[in-house]
């Protein structure tokens, strides 16, 4: 993917709580909690998935 292809970061309200819910049975800190809710909004899973594709076909990584 090309830097002129990259899409926008979604941007949300400031003061915008995320919903912390720890999987009940196993030990899980507040920020994985809280960066696992984060995902489950499509607009941050999709620029995650980008932003990985872009740093793992970045063939500077390799160098």
């Amino acid at each position: 993917m090309s830097n002129n292809k990259v899409p926008e970061s979604p941007v949300f309200p400031a003061g915008k709580k995320w919903e912390i819910k720890k999987r009940p049975g196993i030990y899980e800190s507040d920020i994985t909690a809280m960066v696992r809710g984060m995902l489950r909004d499509e607009s941050i899973s999709a620029d995650q998935r980008s932003a990985w594709e872009r740093w793992r076909n970045d063939p500077a990584g390799l160098k």
